[in-house]
């Protein structure tokens, strides 16, 4: 059960009723809804991770469901599970991420990213000879944008942790 009642939407201005509505009120974002600025702000930045970059998809959702993973925050997991599934992540992969060292589904590029993900969350900075690994293989604007993926997804993961946020419904999920 969550920390604290979820924002009561009926009392919310239109434009955070609206974003609600595009993200299928998901608990995550109805507990953010508190903070209508910050939150808008929040989905923005969430939209051009997901949406705008070039980023390979599933390189990301690898990277992001890995933090998750880390970070112990099981919600995360489950929705950028289901994510990566629609962005071409198999389920093979998706099963292999707790141990994914020992697993011979993901390729030399995938690795490396895992290894950059793991050492970010885990390490104050990714070690040069991890980070020379995956710059080798990704443009500067994708590197970027896969630190950048990681570190929102810290925060997210530490957001839903510390508010305690209920999963969802399996019906709200899919």
């Amino acid at each position: 059960m969550a920390r604290i009642d979820y924002c009561d939407t009926s009392k919310s201005n239109e434009r955070t009723r609206e974003i609600l509505g595009k993200n299928r009120n998901a608990n995550i974002f109805r507990m953010m809804a508190h903070s209508p600025s910050y939150f808008e702000q929040y989905c923005r930045l969430g939209g051009a991770i997901r949406h705008r970059g070039e980023l390979d998809p599933v390189v990301r959702e690898l990277a992001i469901t890995r933090t998750g993973i880390l970070c112990e925050a099981q919600y995360e997991v489950v929705a950028h599970k289901r994510i990566g599934s629609n962005v071409g992540v198999t389920d093979e992969q998706n099963a292999a991420l707790e141990n994914w060292q020992s697993a011979s589904c993901f390729n030399e590029l995938q690795r490396a990213a895992l290894a950059f993900t793991d050492e970010i969350v885990r390490l104050r900075r990714p070690t040069d000879a991890t980070f020379r690994a995956i710059a080798e293989k990704l443009t500067p604007a994708a590197l970027v944008e896969l630190q950048l993926s990681v570190g929102f997804y810290i925060m997210t993961s530490k957001f839903l942790e510390t508010f305690d946020i209920d999963m969802q419904p399996v019906e709200q999920v899919v």
